[in-house]
């Protein structure tokens, strides 16, 4: 059946029993095939009825789908005309892992981080009132994603808005790892309330005009719960609440959303998921099955660059009460899962709220703590203010372990730390490090720990090709080290670009340095070397404009010192997907590209 759905309009030709069917159909395909791609195989199990539902009630590309996240959206890719493709998930050319608007028109709004999808899909909704169309807006988001101060932003102004917008709220008790917070009670108090007899009127109406779902209530006392609360948060904020449901029970699903299709007010329809449903495995740990890697012949057995910061998190905090590590809902992808079991009291996951997080740590500082705030490159990004105004500015004690670093492979664009050491450079108050290894990064967070003022120690996504615990050891801020003596042509490298640095230099009879620093430069080391070569090359994994390259360029210039510098970095322009051999390739950024550079 499946090779038969090239376009949402096929499944409406479908019944109800072929619905399911199909169901069936599309979660064996997506296990067969995200086990040889990668890609998020959990949350896509827990979306496929769901998502067939939708397409077979509203309408595409007329009608929006806004997937907040959109690593749950394969279903959706499948049925609209994708299928043939999926081989080509998360590599070069071929399709994203996320929704994307430039590969579909299917694709109502691109995605990749979190809490984005309610705001988005109200502005589609209102859009399409001041046009005057009437199609219809919906919004699918996690409760994960409810932990984002982005979403209550949305529903704020939806709840004081007449759009026509529908939030699906897909409740699997999971983001990545396991959810945290008030928001997560709330919810669960919603599906086990002890509140029955005063149902409100219009949900009764509303019941009544879908057996289905008075036939679920009955058999679901856990659903009837939720369902028969007087009033909920959403409706306190002006939106209609409607549920809980199963989330699994396809004829449901579309009875209930052709009813709310219906309505033309700001309205949330909660559905009750399993992460994971239909592959045991995965429904038994969601958290491990949330993102699966493909077949990998590395057989080297080092650890990556998060577990080495996990191992640093737990061998310091063993003898430092004062370490406090604080992550965004990145727990398990931080390396912090030991450390949260072996020091619960010094740990904090505080949702999806990458803002929240950084000004909770410079609380935290100004009582004495040593904050260690665990996070992306690409998620540092959304708590940009907060770094500076509560952080920089105020130039309190907090070290930043920001992780994916650089380019990611193949989540992408959404995903690639491709912008931090130019954000991070420009602020006031801040020392920037770039490890070469993990051997490095290790000393770099016992530096970072032991220095005033804030801190940020950046490194890449991957395994390093090599690894000794540093022990206690630290480096003197502001020095780099020249790992090899050549002539004429000075490399510059910052971070991991250090090993193609050297393969290129064995060439080249080129000084290689390991700058170490950002941000303060060495910039006696600098001076040095100006006097004794005739060519810098710099190489970084972050864009050429306003990066390590650029901090180079502005200081040579200051001090009015004649010295060509050709910088390698990434372009001005945003990544494409792919593996990260073949993304350093494509850029340059190898030792071919200092070859090159250094002909030039």
């Amino acid at each position: 059946m499946l090779d038969q759905i090239q376009s949402p309009a096929d499944i409406k030709q479908l019944d109800l029993d072929q619905l399911q069917s199909l169901a069936e159909e599309i979660r064996e395909f997506l296990i067969e095939n995200i086990q040889k791609t990668g890609g998020h195989l959990a949350p896509n199990l827990g979306t496929v009825e769901l998502t067939i539902a939708m397409h077979y009630v509203f309408d595409t590309p007329d009608d929006s789908f806004v997937f907040d996240v959109g690593h749950q959206a394969y279903t959706h890719k499948i049925l609209t005309g994708r299928k043939n493709k999926m081989h080509t998930l998360r590599k070069k050319d071929g399709l994203s892992g996320f929704t994307k608007m430039s590969e579909s028109k299917h694709d109502s709004f691109g995605a990749g981080h979190s809490s984005t999808s309610i705001s988005a899909a109200l502005g589609i909704a209102i859009g399409n009132q001041i046009n005057k169309i009437e199609h219809k807006s919906i919004a699918i988001i996690g409760d994960g994603a409810l932990t984002g101060g982005m979403s209550f932003e949305a529903l704020n102004h939806a709840g004081d808005s007449d759009a026509d917008l529908l939030i699906i709220l897909n409740d699997n008790d999971m983001s990545i790892s396991k959810n945290v917070g008030a928001m997560n009670k709330y919810l669960t108090k919603l599906i086990s309330g002890k509140v029955y007899s005063t149902m409100k009127s219009k949900s009764l109406g509303f019941l009544e005009k879908m057996p289905l779902v008075r036939e679920f209530a009955k058999r679901s006392e856990e659903h009837l719960k939720g369902m028969v609360l007087p009033s909920t948060l959403f409706e306190e904020l002006g939106v209609d609440y409607f549920g809980p449901i199963d989330g699994h029970d396809l004829p449901m699903l579309v009875k209930t959303l052709q009813n709310l299709k219906q309505l033309k007010i700001p309205r949330l329809l909660h559905i009750i998921t399993k992460k994971g449903y239909g592959l045991e495995t995965a429904e038994n740990d969601p958290c491990k099955f949330h993102g699966i890697a493909p077949p990998s012949s590395d057989t080297s057995g080092l650890p990556s660059y998060s577990e080495i910061f996990g191992q640093w998190l737990c061998d310091r905090a063993t003898h430092d009460k004062a370490l406090m590590a604080i992550t965004p809902a990145m727990c398990t992808g931080s390396g912090m899962a030991a450390f949260e079991e072996q020091f619960p009291e010094q740990y904090f996951d505080v949702g999806i709220a990458e803002q929240h997080a950084i000004t909770f740590a410079g609380g935290l500082a100004t009582k004495g703590m040593k904050p260690v705030v665990a996070i992306y490159s690409t998620f540092l990004q959304r708590g940009y203010d907060q770094l500076i105004h509560d952080i920089a500015l105020q130039n309190l004690n907090i070290v930043f372990a920001i992780d994916r670093a650089g380019l990611v492979g193949s989540d992408g664009a959404t995903h690639a730390g491709s912008f931090d050491l130019s954000f991070l450079r420009c602020i006031p108050n801040l020392i920037i490090m770039a490890p070469s290894s993990a051997s490095e990064m290790y000393r770099m967070l016992n530096t970072a720990f032991e220095t005033s003022g804030p801190i940020c120690v950046r490194y890449p996504r991957g395994k390093s090709n090599e690894f000794e615990c540093a022990s206690n050891e630290t480096l003197t801020i502001g020095k780099g080290n020249v790992v090899k003596q050549g002539k004429k042509i000075a490399i510059l490298s910052f971070g991991t670009m250090l090993e193609q640095s050297l393969i290129a230099a064995e060439k080249l009879n080129a000084t290689v340095v390991d700058m170490r620093f950002v941000k303060p430069l060495d910039e006696a080391l600098i001076i040095e070397l100006a006097s004794s070569h005739k060519q810098f090359i710099s190489i970084e994994d972050n864009v050429i404009t306003g990066g390590a390259g650029s901090a180079i360029s502005e200081f040579l210039h200051q001090k009015q010192i004649s010295m060509p510098l050709s910088i390698l970095g990434l372009p001005d322009q945003f990544t494409e997907q792919g593996s990260q051999e073949e993304l350093y390739a494509l850029y340059g950024l190898n030792a071919k590209g200092i070859i090159n550079a250094a002909d030039s």
